[in-house]
């Protein structure tokens, strides 16, 4: 599988990378054992890179109001709706780490309404779903239901924030024909050795 091209765009080579993009793909690299594809298919792009990976770490790496392993829950669900390999298969792997639960991401990819989560994560979902695929039909209601579970406005924003920032990232893996990593496949789904 890894002979396959992973972006249908150009993916430079480390070196020529300014050194503030370069410092972060090696970061990652020193923390997962690889880099990501995601990394390289955007780095091509340096601008572009900083303003999707600060975004993407300013809703996915706190803990206010939804759980990481939530956050990853958003992210896989949508991305399954979205059709979006890449991220269901990367955002998976992590969703299995976080949730300490091998079965849970394959289920919520394919239908989370069947999935091993509670009430209050299936409605988490259900708005999340929403703003994914109907925006336009968000109204007063959804965040009725959002509130009844004990969601925060800032819970609710994140929500429809991460949403909205994967179908975007849906969108572009899907046009750059992004292929995951290998590593990714068995990631939380086999203890480690």
């Amino acid at each position: 599988m890894s002979e396959r091209p992973i972006s249908r765009f150009p993916v430079p080579e480390l070196k020529g990378l300014p050194e503030d993009v370069r410092a972060k793909i090696l970061a990652v690299q020193e923390k997962a054992g690889f880099v990501p594809n995601v990394f390289l298919t955007l780095a091509h792009r340096p601008d572009e890179f900083r303003a999707f990976f600060a975004y993407h770490d300013a809703l996915m790496e706190k803990d206010e109001g939804l759980t990481k392993a939530e956050r990853e829950m958003i992210v896989v669900a949508t991305s399954g709706a979205n059709g979006c390999l890449y991220c269901v298969v990367a955002h998976g792997a992590i969703l299995r780490i976080r949730s300490k639960n091998p079965r849970v991401a394959d289920q919520v990819a394919t239908n989370y309404r069947k999935a091993e989560i509670t009430p209050r994560q299936r409605a988490m979902l259900d708005f999340a779903m929403k703003v994914a695929l109907d925006s336009a039909t968000v109204d007063d209601a959804d965040f009725a239901a959002l509130r009844e579970h004990g969601f925060t406005d800032d819970a609710i924003w994140d929500i429809g924030a991460i949403a909205a920032f994967f179908a975007m990232s849906n969108r572009l893996a899907n046009v750059s024909s992004m292929r995951p990593n290998d590593e990714f496949f068995l990631m939380g789904r086999v203890p480690k050795s």
